[in-house]
């Protein structure tokens, strides 16, 4: 069987780790957004609050009108105007500035980034109306925010402004440079995370790659591979979990190897035995009738090993059993008649169990049917067979009793395998020898098991124990291998009870 691996195209470390970066970065890059339109906000609402306090020194010393410097009354606008700008420190980024009559008369002594009292539209701007006013203006510096105030001293006839102004592109400057860093340092950051969460994905998948290149190493042919399972995360689990699926496919396998070749090797020798008579067929019509009567035997010998070997194959399907709650002494009872029909033997009930017992009445019925008759092939006409069921704590045993030859302790376990015949002295056997492998399949589908007893020459006691509640889901995946794995036996057994 040709095994076509795929290329792996893609990665899963990659794509985690891809995933995560993005979705960290978005969320980054959007932090790093609000963070500068909320430190933005804040520059604008610190400028609006210096200009506006500004607003209200000056009005509480144009209210007063009195000069701080000498405690006598202004004389004129101009000592007014010269009185708040000495008493005045500007802040960064910001300045002053004193109009008389819409001409500058002064501004405050630190030199700004731009002279506004040399820009005619500036100060056409701060002279412009009676009231104070708040606004902006545009200038080869950028932005400017300002606040004016009119003011006048009572017998003066000057009139004076006075306008703080603030370089608002300025302040937003420090702000974007504050968003920059942090953009760079967020990052730079993000790309540490992600190298290092590169080999950490590495580490955590490493058990994925393992299992990826333990299924393309494997073949029909080997199944020795398994993959390490260290700790008890999701990945261990799956690693166990595949190495699971290795054993079961494994024991599968071997199953299918022997039971082929055991197949192949039985339906062989009647397909030649049909052949060899086909070819040497004569004229003669009793020589024909007696050809036509030995091929529908050995046509009749294959058509039950086939049924038998369909019975073993779907042991191992899901669907095998159809349980239902059975009523022991009733079942018991019920049996007598069907295996009394088999042949003329002393059958006898010894022994009926009571109570209830959870099972799938036809499989177990069938199974007892052929322990039966197994008992028949090994006895002789008049012997006795005795059957019956008893109780146990949890379970049901179903038993059949013999007076045969007995079974030898060595072959106790291998008189189960499939194909497996006896020896002379055990009695006689036309079947294919999987007549007991049927029986333990039932048994173990059940959950239960199948032993033989008896000492050799005192006949053989076969019991049939099932668990009282019935099978049990998680039990019967070990159950179904235990069976194939007895039944993958081969050759002839020296003292085997089979059909």
């Amino acid at each position: 069987m040709r095994r076509v691996v795929r290329p792996v195209t893609t990665s899963a470390r990659l794509h985690i780790l891809g995933w995560q970066v993005l979705l960290v970065a978005v969320a980054l890059a959007g932090s790093v957004l609000v963070s500068r339109e909320v430190l933005l906000a804040r520059v604008d609402e610190r400028v609006d609050r210096g200009l506006a306090r500004q607003v209200a020194e000056l009005r509480r010393l144009a209210t007063a009108s009195v000069d701080p410097r000498t405690s006598r009354p202004f004389s004129d606008v101009r000592e007014l105007l010269e009185a708040h700008l000495e008493r005045t420190i500007p802040g960064s980024n910001e300045t002053m500035l004193a109009l008389v009559d819409g001409r500058p008369f002064r501004r405050s002594a630190e030199e700004p980034v731009y002279r506004l009292d040399n820009d005619p539209a500036v100060v056409a701007a701060f002279g412009a109306g009676p009231q104070p006013r708040y606004g902006t203006i545009m200038t080869p510096a950028g932005e400017v925010r300002f606040a004016t105030v009119p003011v006048q001293v009572a017998g003066a006839p000057e009139r004076g402004v006075f306008a703080a102004a603030v370089f608002a592109d300025r302040e937003r400057a420090e702000v974007e440079e504050v968003v920059r860093v942090l953009a760079i340092v967020g990052f730079a950051a993000l790309a540490l995370a992600g190298a290092g969460g590169w080999l950490v994905a590495g580490r955590v998948l490493a058990p994925v790659r393992e299992l990826r290149r333990t299924a393309q190493v494997i073949s029909d042919t080997d199944f020795s591979r398994r993959i390490p399972a260290v700790g008890r995360d999701e990945i261990a689990e799956l690693a166990r979990t595949f190495n699971s699926m290795l054993d079961r496919l494994e024991d599968a396998f071997a199953t299918q190897r022997a039971f082929v070749d055991d197949a192949g090797h039985e339906l062989r020798t009647p397909i030649t035995i049909i052949r060899g008579h086909l070819e040497l067929l004569s004229d003669d019509p009793a020589e024909r009738v007696e050809t036509v009567a030995l091929v529908t035997d050995e046509l009749d010998r294959m058509s039950r090993m086939v049924d038998d070997l369909l019975t073993l194959a779907k042991a191992r399907r899901p669907d095998f059993l159809r349980v239902d709650e059975v009523d022991l002494a009733a079942f018991t009872d019920d049996l007598m008649p069907r295996v009394g029909a088999l042949a003329p033997r002393r059958w006898r009930r010894v022994d009926s169990g009571s109570g209830t017992v959870v099972m799938d009445r036809h499989r177990i019925t069938q199974a007892l049917v052929q322990l039966a008759q197994n008992a028949v092939q090994h006895t002789a006409a008049g012997d006795e067979v005795r059957l019956g069921s008893r109780s146990r704590a949890g379970a049901v045993c179903f038993w059949v009793a013999d007076s045969g030859p007995g079974v030898a302790p060595e072959d106790r376990e291998r008189i189960f395998e499939r194909f497996a015949r006896g020896r002379p002295g055990r009695g006689t056997s036309e079947g294919a020898g999987l007549g007991l492998a049927i029986v333990r399949a039932i048994a173990v589908a059940h959950g239960g098991s199948v032993r033989v007893l008896g000492e050799p020459g005192a006949g053989a006691t076969f019991e049939l124990t099932l668990p009282r509640q019935g099978p049990v889901g998680p039990a019967r995946p070990a159950a179904a291998a235990a069976a194939a794995a007895a039944g993958t036996g081969t050759g002839t057994v020296a003292a085997a009870e089979s059909d």
